[in-house]
């Protein structure tokens, strides 16, 4: 059975802060989130979990 798409978790907002802070936000905006390298996916999906178990933490 393949894999269920959840749609879109992040907001579009959180997206570009993400590139940003990862040094890629000038290639989202020239050839879009389809120009990002696989590894710069990866690595902007990581920090989102950081920072998501972060604000778990502190709400604890």
């Amino acid at each position: 059975m393949g894999r269920r798409r959840r749609g879109n978790v992040m907001s579009e907002q959180f997206k570009y802060e993400l590139a940003k802070d990862l040094g890629f936000y000038e290639t989202v905006q020239r050839e879009g989130w389809g120009g990002i390298k696989t590894k710069d996916a990866g690595n902007m999906v990581k920090r989102a979990i950081q920072i998501a178990e972060q604000v778990s933490t502190k709400q604890s």
